[in-house]
């Protein structure tokens, strides 16, 4: 009897692009076992996802697989009929995509959705599938079933659409299950109770998994063996312990060491480039060995911003009249100070306030009541025209950079706007060349200011963003999830960056996110949220080394605990 559900090989995915044949995955050869979970990681643009459609035969043009074989219990999927194909996705082998609100039909009820995959796969009748798809969501953990089978995709959480994602993965019983990043930018809790339900799942149905991520600390955690993915190639493969204590290849140990770790505090985080060359060969790393003195706190230092009892509240309307029914309270009586030239992590799940917090505090959502003291002014009853200058020192970098660049306008057209609102530069000249000076800030070059966002990865136009910040010259900025979906080598250059920015230009921080080592890492003190209010709040160490709040001691202990190996 096969061991293997799964054996690709020599497999071979090509574009056809307008400056030519791109090779997106290079004559690659693995095998998954069955009953095991395999792990993919690798960066963007490294072949992952592209690896994961070709196994279910999903490559649209102008994709094209070009060799090889994929041989699923035997049988080579790429020599069997459409129609057969179709029989065999959904029912035998199941995918999870990254983004459910992309992959779930907004028009459509959950009921509709589930039900779809039952009546086409299984033969079901209305009545059978409706039952089917009611167990599906008890079993992945939807509060409230029988109300909430009948709700559209915009009323779940994200956390919740992906838990509705993996309930039609698995509604038909696959053999295989392919998770294609179903963790990223997940909150820590969330993410856990994810891995957990994938785990329980294939204990009780005995699938396997191909699991695809760009963190290492998740697949530590879930992974019996781990393929590493760069270029794509396979540049390493082994059982999952072994690529932790001993990677071999550069890239592996560069993805390793660049992301932030729970008990280490550097001054800067590595980068593949201090491991792997331009052309793939390997560079001596030298580790450094200095601590990060920007979380060298001595009370003595002068505060910026002081946020008292603040609280913005969202009214529900309701009855005939339309009258207020009740409120959210999204920031309820918080108050805490940021330290000039220091940073404030703020970090909770989702829904617990802290956006609404930051975009509060710049006044850009209307705080219901409370003092928000910057730099000894009281702005939180500022005019308009006020707050226009006062945006000259307080600024944000929003957590989608996509979607806070204007897709119309260039690069050089972005940076120079905030500067022609705020009346600074003399000449449209002198405003290109203070664009062209700051994009080289952030390690772009002048020559991409004539360039439109879609021209940009994600990290770069991360960069983009982050300059876009800083063309007013502002004292304080606000980090809302700025890294939070960037693979974790571009998240180590974007966070190296952040400092070097604060210790050129003494800027002041409050960092959102839902990552802890990323907060740890970038973060003198730290406040926790949970539910509107700030539930505890201590340096960065203190509150790693010795959390008091429940809720904090909660989020520490949902952190995936394959931690990567001290290099």
């Amino acid at each position: 009897m096969a061991t293997n559900i799964v054996e690709v090989r020599n497999l071979a995915v090509d574009f056809t692009t307008e400056d030519g044949i791109v090779h997106a995955v290079k004559n690659i050869s693995f095998n998954i076992p069955k009953g095991k979970t395999v792990g993919l990681v690798g960066e963007s643009g490294s072949g992952k996802s592209i690896t994961s459609l070709a196994l279910m035969r999903l490559i649209a043009a102008p994709g094209k697989i070009t060799s090889g074989e994929i041989l699923f219990e035997g049988q080579d999927l790429l020599k069997v009929s459409d129609a057969k194909m179709r029989e065999i996705r959904g029912a035998k082998i199941s995918m999870i995509f990254q983004e459910p609100m992309t992959s779930l039909n907004p028009v459509l009820t959950i009921a509709d959705q589930i039900t779809e995959t039952l009546r086409l796969h299984q033969g079901m009748n209305q009545e059978q599938a409706l039952k089917r798809a009611l167990e599906l969501l008890v079993l992945v953990g939807i509060p409230h079933p029988e109300e909430r089978l009948y709700f559209h995709p915009h009323k779940f959480s994200g956390g919740q659409r992906q838990r509705i994602m993996i309930a039609m993965a698995i509604a038909c019983n696959p053999d295989l299950l392919i998770c294609d990043e179903p963790t990223t930018a997940l909150d820590v809790t969330i993410q856990k109770q994810i891995l957990d339900l994938l785990a329980d799942i294939q204990k009780r149905t005995g699938m396997s998994l191909l699991f695809i991520t760009h963190d290492l600390g998740v697949i530590a955690d879930i992974a019996d063996e781990v393929m590493v993915m760069n270029k794509g190639h396979i540049v390493e493969r082994n059982v999952s312990r072994e690529i932790f204590a001993n990677p071999q290849h550069p890239y592996t140990k560069g993805l390793l060491a660049c992301r932030p770790s729970m008990d280490r505090n550097p001054a800067r985080l590595p980068v593949l480039s201090d491991f792997m060359g331009p052309n793939g060969e390997e560079l001596k790393y030298t580790p450094r060995v200095e601590v990060g003195v920007s979380h060298q706190l001595t009370g003595t230092e002068k505060v910026l911003l002081e946020v008292k009892n603040l609280k913005t509240h969202f009214p529900h309307h309701g009855g005939i009249f339309g009258s207020v029914q009740s409120y959210t309270k999204a920031v309820d009586d918080v108050s805490f100070n940021v330290r000039k030239g220091h940073t404030l992590g703020l970090v909770g799940e989702s829904g617990c306030g802290k956006t609404t917090l930051g975009r509060s505090i710049l006044r850009l959502v209307e705080p219901t009541s409370g003092g928000i003291v910057y730099d000894g002014q009281d702005i939180a009853g500022a005019s308009r025209q006020q707050m226009q200058d006062i945006r000259k020192k307080m600024q944000i970098v929003f957590q989608d950079p996509y979607a806070s660049l204007n897709p119309r306008m260039t690069i050089g057209a972005i940076l120079m706007e905030p500067m022609e609102i705020h009346d600074l530069g003399s000449s449209k000249k002198e405003r290109q060349d203070i664009a062209a000076d700051m994009i080289k800030k952030v390690g772009l070059t002048p020559a991409m200011l004539n360039r439109y966002p879609h021209e940009f990865s994600g990290g770069q136009r991360q960069r983009i963003s982050i300059a876009r910040a800083l063309m007013v010259r502002p004292e304080f900025i606000v980090c809302d999830e700025s890294v939070s979906a960037l693979d974790v080598s571009i998240q180590a250059q974007i966070l190296n960056l952040l400092l070097d920015l604060q210790d050129e230009f003494n800027l002041t921080y409050i960092f959102i996110s839902h990552d802890l080592s990323v907060v740890k890492f970038i973060s003198d003190e730290v406040a926790v949220m949970y539910g509107g209010k700030i539930v505890e709040m201590n340096t960065a160490q203190n509150i790693y080394d010795n959390p008091q709040h429940d809720y904090t001691k909660k989020l520490l202990s949902a952190i995936p605990k394959g931690q990567p190996k001290m290099i």
